[in-house]
């Protein structure tokens, strides 16, 4: 079903509750590994992506279509996620550093975590770049969004996502060339 007529089935009250279930049924996935990607940890992106569709259900009769549905629900979860790892370091008093050190402890006892070796080489890789970075990264490349989608995402230019991404490739790669 289109997100449009999704959105004019939640404007009505009979079929609300069926009109988001399968929003949910239609985004869940994309989302949960979106945050999985940025938070590592199974549990925590589980309930980050319970999160965001809480906050969707709470606020999408305040969308207005100026933007796609999906950017405007990755809007929801990146901000969750952003968030997520910022209370993190304030609850922990924590450098950026040693968040990363805990995430990436946590990719390589998760049972949840699978891949063969150059998967887990780049997850790592990944830990190391700077959460801005990593998620303009993640976006480009997994989840395969245009730099004007991940602009209105994130609400920065496409000329600093463009740096950011050939940033994250570089360190990357460097950092893949070392692990070899």
């Amino acid at each position: 079903m289109e997100d449009k007529e999704l959105l004019e089935k939640f404007k009505k009250a009979e079929s609300q509750n069926y009109a988001f279930n399968l929003l949910v049924r239609k985004y869940q996935q994309k989302i949960y590994w979106h945050i999985r990607k940025m938070v590592i940890d199974h549990d925590d992106a589980d309930d980050l992506t319970q999160e965001t569709f809480v906050k969707v259900w709470q606020n999408l009769h305040h969308f207005q279509g100026n933007s796609q549905l999906y950017t405007w629900i990755y809007r929801i979860a990146t901000n969750e996620c952003l968030n997520f790892l910022r209370k993190k370091k304030q609850r922990f008093f924590l450098p950026i550093a040693d968040v990363s050190k805990e995430l990436l402890r946590k990719l390589e006892t998760d049972a949840y975590v699978s891949g063969d070796e150059v998967a887990i080489k780049l997850q790592k890789a990944l830990l190391k770049l700077p959460e801005k970075q990593r998620l303009v990264f993640n976006m480009k490349y997994f989840d395969d969004l245009s730099y004007e989608e991940i602009s209105e995402i994130l609400g920065t230019s496409v000329g600093a996502l463009k740096a950011s991404y050939h940033h994250a490739v570089k360190k990357i790669e460097d950092e893949m060339k070392m692990s070899v």
